[in-house]
């Protein structure tokens, strides 16, 4: 079991940051690739980004591509989620979830485990 608690959501303006954190216990992270998902009110959840678990491999949607930076700290057993130049529609509660793919996947469907979920507000 990995258990995942994620952190960072708030209010923001439009053009503003928020630094989203998804810390991790229980079995070994460094194993696991890390993913942010986010569902917007009355829409699905959608993939963000990936990490792979060695760092090597990060991929985005398009929509977040030069605004968003997804990282990791394996000796911290944290994954990370910087948001720059936030949009209104960039407001959803966001997900963090591990899988036991190592290099990553855009399907919810390929992760094990996910987090309770962080509620990010943007104001324009």
């Amino acid at each position: 079991q990995v258990q995942l608690v994620e952190s960072g959501g708030g209010l923001v303006q439009a053009g503003g940051s928020l630094r989203l954190s998804c810390a991790a216990s229980g079995r070994t992270f460094s194993n696991y690739a890390m993913g942010w998902f986010r569902q917007a009110p009355g829409k699905e959840r959608e993939f963000v980004a990936f990490i792979s678990w060695n760092t090597v491999r990060t991929y985005y949607t398009d929509s977040v591509k030069g605004r968003f930076t997804i990282s990791r700290d394996n000796a911290k057993n944290t994954a990370y989620l910087q948001m720059n130049s936030l949009k209104p529609e960039d407001a959803a509660v966001y997900y963090c979830a591990a899988s036991s793919i190592g290099l990553g996947s855009t399907r919810q469907d390929r992760y094990d485990y996910w987090g309770q979920g962080t509620q990010v507000t943007v104001s324009s």
